[in-house]
């Protein structure tokens, strides 16, 4: 009969669900459900958990569950409340389990091997999340007969006996639901505007409304709107602890503050510092006096060119950075928790990194920085190392690369910003039920408009208010709606609005 039915309803929808109640309990499952009419549906559900597979485990339960049931909707199929009824059938192996709330006390010191069966009934409701998923969480009670044999223990227990009796149940589950082939995209309709909602000209009815909807940004805060014209800003999320492999130079949204030579004090006057300093300040400034965004992590990395003693490099390249943060701190009041200040020692990653670029594009040094760059990989004694680069074709590589590459590591390193924002919890509903206005389902649309009457005050939601108040037949609102969006520079509400009163 399910096959039957399933040919003839080839054309309604099917939804595949999963129990994610069921599955906390280790328990495979699956729904199969079919629309049946506008009202009714019905659904197959079976899970089936066949470990501990090791008979000799003490506690175990196995069982086999099928429950065939049939859905009563009082909006439509997949929309909204539901009430039901179903049958349950289980084959069970069980023993030694503790359940909840003092329930079927009797399996903790015995195992029991039977068969159950049950009526049950139960009520939901299920949400719609745009054309293809919802959620539905369901509550009921079943009532049944069980037959089953009782043994002594888990595994090696003689048989004591059989028994019988009826029983009461609870039943309940999250099912997380997919529709195939989905509810069907909306598509331009044909509308008429009733003259008395509004003082324009009325639509013929001739004319389609196929309205614009567009998702709305997150919005992230100040720092999030600094970040589009300052990439040295970035989400907390992109935050990641510094090792000496990283290529910093590559990181063209980082800032950096330049030393002289063998120097730690931060001095504005050198290299365009002041610039990039004021520039540093202003950002944190700014993030720091926002409530609707805040600064989470200040990454300051300070290096020392590979020239001199490693040790005292070491040290260089680590008040370097303390010398940045100390400078911030002075300008604006960061607490030390937010900073994430470490020492790179001498950038010999940012060294052989360069010098392949310098290979690649600089034929005449070519093969000498080959050479060079064969000694870093070859040495691993980094004060040999150094002593043999000095001395490559009688100094005259040594030269070059002090003339040319050494210059841009004697820095304070890679400098960022990361932030956080308080979520968008707005943005989050007018998406959702954008999603849901896409879709032709009168359902969907009037669960988009429960949603927006939710930030009904919030700009970026006006628009979309004024599609699901028109979908919804509430059309004088919907051209207010329309007007206010299009009032304030939303250029999709002024088409839509043209669309409605050309």
């Amino acid at each position: 009969m399910f096959c039957a039915i399933a040919t003839h309803a080839s054309a309604q929808q099917v939804t595949i669900s999963n129990n994610l109640l069921y599955d906390v309990a280790l328990t495979p499952n699956l729904r199969v459900g079919l629309r049946l009419s506008d009202k009714w549906s019905m659904g197959l559900t079976a899970g089936y958990r066949p470990w501990p597979t090791d008979e000799t485990k003490t506690r175990k339960w196995k069982h086999l569950l099928v429950s065939p049931s049939v859905r009563y909707w009082t909006d439509s199929v997949n929309v909204h409340h539901f009430f039901g009824a179903n049958i349950i059938y289980s084959h069970y192996n069980i023993a030694d389990i503790k359940f909840p709330f003092g329930m079927y006390k009797s399996v903790r010191n015995e195992r029991r091997q039977g068969d159950l069966i049950a009526l049950g009934v139960f009520y939901g409701y299920s949400w719609p999340l745009g054309r293809f998923w919802n959620i539905e969480p369901f509550i009921g009670v079943a009532v049944g007969y069980t037959w089953y044999n009782r043994y002594e223990c888990g595994h090696c227990g003689e048989k004591i006996g059989r028994d019988h009796k009826w029983f009461a149940m609870p039943q309940a589950g999250i099912n997380i639901v997919y529709n195939i082939p989905g509810r069907p995209k909306r598509v331009p309709r044909a509308i008429i505007v009733d003259p008395p909602y509004i003082n324009h000209p009325p639509t013929t009815p001739d004319t389609i409304f196929d309205p614009i909807v567009r998702n709305v940004p997150e919005n992230t805060g100040r720092a999030g709107q600094l970040q589009k014209d300052n990439p040295v800003l970035a989400p907390i999320s992109e935050y990641k602890p510094y090792d000496r492999t990283q290529i910093l130079r590559k990181d063209k949204n980082a800032l950096f503050v330049h030393f002289p030579k063998a120097k730690h004090e931060l001095r504005g006057d050198f290299r365009n510092n002041q610039v990039t300093l004021d520039r540093i300040v202003d950002i944190t400034r700014q993030v720091m006096a926002d409530n609707t965004s805040s600064v989470k992590k200040i990454q300051i990395v300070g290096l020392a060119s590979i020239e001199g003693n490693p040790d005292f490099n070491e040290t260089l390249a680590t008040n370097r950075a303390m010398a940045l943060q100390r400078y911030l701190q002075q300008q604006v009041a960061v607490p030390d928790d937010l900073f994430d200040t470490v020492g790179g020692g001498e950038a010999w990653s940012e060294f052989r990194d360069q010098l392949t670029e310098y290979v690649a594009n600089d034929s005449q040094h070519a093969k000498e920085l080959q050479q060079a760059l064969s000694i870093i990989d070859n040495e691993s004694n980094v004060k040999v190392r150094e002593k043999k680069l000095r001395q490559l074709n009688g100094g005259r590589t040594w030269k070059y690369i002090t003339d040319n590459i050494l210059s841009d590591q004697r820095n304070s390193g890679y400098v960022r910003i990361y932030y956080d924002y308080v979520p968008d919890n707005n943005a989050k509903i007018i998406n959702e039920a954008n999603e849901l206005l896409t879709a032709d389902c009168t359902d969907c649309h009037h669960e988009a408009l429960r949603l927006l009457q939710q930030v009904r005050d919030d700009e970026r939601a006006q628009n979309a208010l004024g599609v699901a108040l028109w979908f919804c037949g509430q059309k004088e609102e919907a051209i207010d709606r329309f007007r206010r969006a299009a009032a304030n520079g939303n250029e999709d509400a002024k088409k839509n609005l043209e669309n409605l009163v050309k």
